[in-house]
């Protein structure tokens, strides 16, 4: 049944999944050299913390839809104070990196969660958290994190998160 419905919903979509990707671009096939993430993330911890920023391609699906697996990558920058609404990369475990956005803050405690995760989070404390993402980089554009329209999108997403299901099998449908 739940093939039926993608295949149906993949029929009925097809012209706005094409504006899609000419505004977004698609995702690459092209071969990348990947590294896990618990042995360049910690580098890139590294460099954060010595005040330099940083750009990295995103690798998961628990971001969606703001942030595309392979198609995106975020440009991070360390920071002394994290907002509800911010994303960052946080390490919740050692070795384990997460790119989330913070839900809740409770003074130097975090909860984490995707935008793409329905019920998980992660916990975290404010020293876990390696930096913040400024700038979203997609293939024909850069959008910078603060940008009103961006920062309204987050904010309605949150308050649609009882809908969630049903809005990612849309937007898997277009993308």
């Amino acid at each position: 049944m739940k093939e039926l419905v993608r295949k149906l919903l993949t029929a009925l979509l097809t012209p706005f999944r094409k504006r899609y990707r000419k505004r977004n671009g698609i995702v690459s096939n092209q071969p990348r050299h990947e590294l896990p993430n618990d042995a360049w993330l910690g580098e890139v911890t590294k460099m954060l913390h010595e005040g330099k920023p940083y750009a990295i391609y995103v690798k998961g699906y628990s971001m969606r839809p703001f942030i595309e697996h392979t198609r995106d990558r975020v440009f991070l920058e360390k920071r002394d104070t994290y907002n509800v609404g911010d994303a960052v990369l946080a390490q919740i475990a050692p070795g384990h990196y997460v790119l989330h956005r913070i839900i809740d803050k409770d003074g130097d405690n975090l909860t984490l969660q995707g935008d793409g995760n329905l019920k998980s989070v992660e916990l975290c404390k404010v020293g876990d958290v390696s930096g913040v993402v400024t700038q979203y980089i997609r293939p024909n554009r850069i959008i910078p994190a603060d940008d009103p329209k961006l920062v309204r999108r987050i904010k309605l997403w949150r308050k649609l998160r009882p809908i969630r299901r049903i809005l990612l099998l849309f937007y898997n449908a277009i993308r």
